[in-house]
């Protein structure tokens, strides 16, 4: 299968940057000896940052590219299934 590129992913790179953004800023407050619930509030902001992306990106997938397989009719179903569920454990 071919990858294409979605209309959903300006979005994701946007919330993996905002991502980055959080987690550089994590290292400076460390490397400043920021107080400790400061670090951890901005860890918790690059989690959902990269959590958002992943869901953005699974539910994408499942949306366009495994939506297509079923329609083809040249791939096998199991081997979409299959796809399923792999990419599924990620959720």
């Amino acid at each position: 299968m071919a990858h294409v590129s979605h209309a959903t992913h300006p979005d994701i790179i946007k919330r993996l940057k905002r991502a980055d953004g959080h987690l550089r800023n994590v290292i400076s407050m460390m490397e400043a000896d920021r107080p400790c619930m400061d670090i951890v509030q901005q860890l918790h902001a690059v989690e959902r940052a990269v959590a958002a992306a992943k869901k953005t990106l699974i539910h994408d997938h499942i949306d366009h590219c495994l939506a297509h397989a079923v329609e083809d009719e040249a791939r096998a179903p199991q081997s979409t299934l299959e796809e399923f569920k792999e990419i599924t454990k990620y959720l």
